[in-house]
């Protein structure tokens, strides 16, 4: 795998080794996963509670997007980084709707401002760079 060429590159690079390490705590350490978002963690799950379940499931999907954004950067795809910048808003809206509506803990807020924030600095960085949106000349 080859280091980023671009500072969009670098973004996304350090947002998926966040995300890849993050979601290889979540699988090792759901508690310690459940506690840094701000989540109540029992000593005894009642049964019907699925939580490790859904940590399991998060923790892995976090595991596998960490992997796709390292790629990404490796390969330069700039159209990818592109793509990220507006999920990654809708991802810190939704998040931090949930913070606010009182249905998420306020340490989940953290979770959104991550998304917002790598966003912000991705389209940031892409268009410093240029390419922020993709190019219209036909070759």
């Amino acid at each position: 795998m080859r280091l980023p060429r671009s500072f969009s590159g670098w973004t996304i690079a350090v947002f998926g080794s966040l995300a890849f390490a993050l979601g290889l705590i979540g699988l090792i350490s759901p508690d310690t996963q459940l506690a840094m978002m701000g989540f109540e963690v029992l000593d005894v799950r009642p049964a019907g509670d699925h939580t490790a379940v859904f940590m399991a499931a998060a923790s892995m999907a976090a595991v596998n997007m960490g992997v796709y954004y390292m790629f990404a950067a490796s390969a330069d795809y700039t159209p990818f980084f592109r793509w990220t910048v507006p999920f990654r808003l809708v991802t810190f809206a939704v998040f931090t709707t949930l913070v606010v509506t009182g249905t998420a803990p306020s340490g989940f807020l953290g979770v959104g401002l991550w998304e917002g924030l790598g966003a912000v600095i991705t389209g940031f960085a892409l268009w410093r760079e240029g390419k922020l949106m993709p190019s219209r000349q036909t070759a």
